[in-house]
């Protein structure tokens, strides 16, 4: 995982460099081109939730969500928060909610789910 991918301590966009915010915004794009980080993602976008109910929503197996969570965390995509024994997780911000429906709305015009939208 690249230094680069926290996202925590950014700076407003006017100030970074171009270069950097591609690169950042291509490394958040290589996290959702991944089916079961797309499908975590999607479900906190319903609201926080622990291990146990994001394996169930996606299907995975526990330890593979549990990978993937990992990852999203250490990119600084979701964060944690401890409810007892359990982990609780919640998308870090509102952006990462339109860009997964924003993706999942184009994959539903491909498939030919929605009328195209210009």
């Amino acid at each position: 995982m690249s230094a680069r991918m926290h996202l925590s301590g950014a700076q407003v966009p006017q100030q970074r460099d171009k270069s950097e915010r591609y690169a950042v915004a291509a490394d958040v794009l290589g996290l959702l081109a991944d089916r079961t980080r797309l499908a975590l993602l999607e479900r906190l976008a319903e609201g926080e939730a622990d291990v146990s109910t994001l394996t169930e929503a996606c299907g995975v197996a526990r330890p593979s969500v549990s990978q993937h969570l990992a990852r999203l965390r250490l990119a600084g995509l979701v964060t944690t928060r401890k409810e007892g024994r359990r982990v609780v997780y919640a998308l870090r911000h509102g952006h990462l909610k339109r860009l997964v429906d924003e993706a999942l709305g184009v994959a539903d015009h491909q498939l030919g789910d929605l009328p195209p939208h210009d």
